[in-house]
């Protein structure tokens, strides 16, 4: 019983500042640009340097 006393307030407090972190990251634009990422991985990097 003693350590729900502990555990439950931990949780808690994890589950808090992971929303908070999402919050965050919704703010500060980290889910503006989806697909840019996913074309930039396919684009070769070698052609831009020796143009």
């Amino acid at each position: 019983m003693n350590g729900l006393v502990v555990l439950i307030p931990v949780a808690l407090g994890l589950g808090l500042a992971g929303l908070a972190a999402f919050f965050w990251s919704v703010r500060s634009g980290q889910f503006e640009d989806l697909d840019g990422a996913a074309v930039r991985v396919l684009l070769d990097d070698d052609e831009e340097e020796a143009e």
